[in-house]
């Protein structure tokens, strides 16, 4: 058995709650997807009228593959090489060396790991702090959902109440697309569409908005 965070939106804010389901060990894409239709059985056994929808490449609904982190690409480069060219250290950085080689590269690179304290992140010349968590991670991923999927493609996430990522370990790290795609759906909720918010107008609306 294991237990993960499903994200979804509820009295107008986004909020999490955690799922006890059977794990299917194993990294073959047909045991992610038993885990993720276990996972998804789990909700709905709690919730008969949810609808949940995984968020990565191992789901089988062709909008969740859609929204997947490694199919968005930001400015014509990856989250991944933004996300880590963007980090700034007590010792150094932002490294915007990293956005040129390959996203595991950029994950890899020694620097990140020797440059003392993560301070916070640094994009498009405009500083991004550490708290609220996930922040600059989600903000990246929401402007690049923008950039990658048709308006209409955005609008059918309102047909989904709970988001998964069957990928994600909150024991390992604390940004996921699942959250970032819960956010969408409360944006679409208020505003019918995804706000063209500056930076800290987004900084202030994940801060009341976004309780996980």
């Amino acid at each position: 058995m294991a237990i993960r965070p499903v994200y979804l939106v509820s009295n107008g804010k986004v909020i999490k709650r955690e799922y006890e389901f059977q794990w299917f060990a194993g990294f073959s894409v047909a045991q992610k997807q038993r885990s993720i239709a276990a996972l998804h059985n789990s909700v709905k056994s709690v919730n008969k009228e949810a609808a949940p929808l995984e968020i990565s490449t191992k789901g089988t609904v062709e909008l969740g593959v859609k929204l997947s982190a490694f199919n968005l690409k930001l400015n014509g480069y990856t989250l991944e090489n933004i996300f880590q060219s963007s980090k700034v250290f007590s010792n150094g950085g932002p490294y915007r060396d990293l956005l040129e080689v390959s996203p595991k590269e950029a994950k890899r690179d020694d620097r990140l790991h020797n440059s003392g304290a993560l301070i916070g992140f640094n994009y498009a010349g405009i500083d991004f702090p550490l708290e609220p968590k996930t922040v600059f991670y989600d903000y990246i991923y929401i402007n690049a959902v923008k950039q990658t999927l048709s308006p209409e493609e955005i609008r059918r996430i309102t047909e989904y109440t709970h988001f998964t990522d069957i990928e994600f370990n909150p024991q390992r790290s604390i940004n996921t697309q699942a959250k970032s795609v819960a956010i969408i759906r409360l944006m679409l909720e208020l505003y019918n569409e995804i706000p063209s918010f500056d930076v800290s107008d987004f900084i202030r609306f994940h801060s009341e908005m976004v309780l996980c």
